[in-house]
């Protein structure tokens, strides 16, 4: 009789952990000096793989900061945070939202906690990265991959 009752979904984190992180600073030491504001340029990315019995995913999003002052970096920094997610028993439609919105939304704080200190350790003021609004990514990356199934691509 136990066989016969439906399985409980499950979602949990089991981790979550800096995987990665870079700084350069390629002018140092003559543009710790300068005395302008920098032009700043913050890529986001996120990335999901399963691995294990296939209930386990890895959710990671990745910072790219970029400060220049005209043709000069002051630093470049990536990092990536990932966490490790136990998902099992829930129906594929809402398992797509769950690690595309909610995981990177758990993830995401400890990024700009990581990002604003190694920038800070460089020697500069943190750059405090922006919230994010997952759903409206995972919305509009739904979006454009209908619109590339469709061929309704612009051309190149």
């Amino acid at each position: 009789m136990a066989d016969q009752q439906t399985a409980q979904p499950v979602f949990q984190i089991q981790r979550i952990y800096l995987k990665d992180a870079s700084l350069e600073q390629p002018n140092s030491p003559k543009v710790l000096l300068e005395q302008v504001q920098p032009q700043i340029d913050v890529n986001l990315q996120l990335q999901a793989e399963t691995f294990g019995d296939g209930s386990l995913y890895e959710v990671s999003v990745t910072a790219t900061v970029n400060a220049k002052v005209g043709d000069k970096t002051l630093f470049l920094v990536e990092a990536k945070e990932a966490g490790i997610f136990e998902i099992r028993n829930i129906p594929q439609e809402q398992l797509e939202p769950i690690v595309g919105i909610a995981c990177p939304q758990m993830v995401y704080p400890y990024l700009r906690a990581v990002v604003a200190d190694l920038i800070t350790r460089a020697g500069f003021p943190p750059v405090h990265l922006q919230e994010v609004n997952f759903q409206a990514m995972y919305e509009a990356q739904r979006a454009q991959q209908a619109a590339a199934a469709n061929g309704s691509q612009p051309n190149a």
